[in-house]
């Protein structure tokens, strides 16, 4: 049977189907969302960058965020921006599979950045005389650079189990990049130990974390409450809310889109979904934390103010 296998060089992702008027507007939209998470994310980065008052545990975990939601979106808006615009819409094989393992692996690195930063507001506000002891420079570095390799692990262990997988057809991915299950429904082989993996990973990286991250915050809301000063209470109560709108958009949208069951339109689903966290959601990033956060907006006025003088 493997003689007869046809191997595939490359395919064609269908994106969203729609008459070319509707495309042209969804290109002008999304470059121009595309181009708002770019400008939103790089901004935030400069102004941690440049600000000594924001370097601090909590903006330096923020600037991985920015770091990873500017990679995430770049790894597959470009080539959906182009098929939008083009008859043409294929991709070749191994950038498909690249594509594929760059998105879990960022996504990935998202979920374990989030709980990170939930950890440290728990330990910033429930214990606030030991936070510059347990939060220091030293464990900050080791939490960040465990959450980017573990991240890359986990999509390198999905990378090694599809491509041992044979791929001979369809050629067509019902998505607008290489979504992991739309590509293992190229292959022509049984793929039930890649969706048990897939499903344990997600228990893994979505659901644990998330647990961890309602735990922090359950007892981080337990604490402000407690505090006196009025002044204290909104200050906590405005820097955790922007996180956990970001904690609730972003696992929200995954564990729909992995764990709950599939409705009459698995692909149409999926796509919606996968557009919300691809795009979406690094886009809404940076405007909750300048929105919701007055120090980076102090900081963001430091900064013009600054440029203006000069």
């Amino acid at each position: 049977m493997r003689a007869n296998q046809t191997w595939i060089t490359e395919v064609t992702l269908l994106g969203f189907q729609a008459d070319l008027a509707v495309e042209c507007f969804l290109f002008g939209l999304f470059s121009l969302f595309y181009s708002f998470t770019l400008l939103g994310n790089g901004i935030i980065l400069v102004v941690i960058c440049l600000d000594n008052r924001l370097h601090t545990p909590m903006y330096f975990f923020l600037s991985h965020l920015a770091i990873v939601d500017m990679s995430y979106a770049s790894n597959n808006v470009p080539k959906m921006l182009a098929n939008l615009v083009t008859q043409r819409r294929t991709i070749s094989f191994i950038p498909c599979i690249m594509q594929t393992f760059l998105y879990l692996a960022f996504a990935s690195i998202e979920c374990l950045i989030l709980v990170v930063m939930s950890y440290d507001r728990f330990v910033a506000i429930c214990h606030p005389l030991h936070y510059t002891v347990i939060m220091s420079w030293r464990v900050c570095t080791i939490m960040a650079a465990v959450s980017w390799i573990v991240g890359f692990l986990l999509a390198l262990v999905h990378l090694i189990l599809i491509l041992r997988l044979p791929f001979c057809g369809p050629h067509k991915v019902n998505h607008f990049f290489c979504e992991i299950l739309s590509v293992l429904k190229l292959a022509c082989a049984d793929t039930t130990l890649n969706q048990v993996v897939i499903f344990a990973a997600c228990v893994f990286i979505l659901v644990g974390p998330l647990c961890m991250v309602l735990v922090s915050y359950t007892r981080i809301l337990v604490a402000i409450l407690r505090i006196q000063s009025g002044e204290g209470r909104r200050k906590a109560f405005s820097t955790c809310s922007s996180h956990l709108c970001v904690v609730g958009l972003f696992f929200g949208s995954a564990i729909v889109m992995y764990m709950a069951p599939k409705s009459q339109h698995p692909e149409m689903q999926q796509k919606i979904l996968s557009l919300f966290y691809s795009l979406f959601n690094p886009m809404l990033n940076p405007l909750i934390y300048c929105l919701r956060n007055a120090e980076v907006k102090g900081a963001l006025r430091r900064s013009l103010l600054k440029e203006r003088s000069m």
